[in-house]
């Protein structure tokens, strides 16, 4: 099970709350994709600025590398740890640039593919009346039966000078 989250993009000014299709659902881990072919990846995905930060070092490292007297093994490895970085941080690389844009995070759902996921979301989008401006309520958690719900508790411990 794949772990999204979701980006619900900024009002236009003819809207009152934003469309549905336009919302961003970003699947969160490895992204094979981005490794193999990272600049032609961050093209598809518009990432402008990503893709200027990954060429200036790339081409910083290289020139690094060759003043230093690297041979091309060693550079191919640095490029390859590179490119291993960059497909671990994609999806983080993607949710900065839709903050960027002004996007923001409304919820994390879970499900077997983007399409479950989305189905996930927007029925509990739905249920709760479509607010769109906050996205989906967050689903009230049962107090633990473990732990003590008095007031005057913090975390595990109870206050300093308390009868407890």
């Amino acid at each position: 099970m794949s772990v999204y989250t979701i980006h619900q993009p900024p009002l236009r000014a003819a809207e009152a709350s934003p469309d549905p299709e336009r919302f961003v659902f970003v699947r969160d881990g490895f992204d094979f994709w981005a490794f193999l072919l990272a600049p032609l990846w961050m093209l598809w995905h518009r990432l402008w600025l990503v893709l200027l930060i990954y060429l200036v070092v790339i081409v910083g490292i290289e020139n690094v590398m060759h003043f230093a007297g690297v041979g091309a093994a060693g550079s191919a490895f640095a490029a390859l740890l590179i490119a291993f970085l960059v497909g671990a941080e994609a999806s983080t690389l993607r949710r900065f640039t839709l903050d960027r844009r002004g996007y923001r995070q409304v919820g994390v759902v879970g499900g077997t593919n983007a399409e479950a996921a989305e189905r996930r979301f927007f029925d509990a989008w739905t249920e709760a009346g479509g607010d769109k401006r906050s996205g989906p309520p967050a689903s009230p958690r049962a107090p633990s039966p473990m732990l003590p719900q008095a007031p005057d508790i913090v975390g595990l411990f109870p206050e300093p000078g308390s009868s407890r």
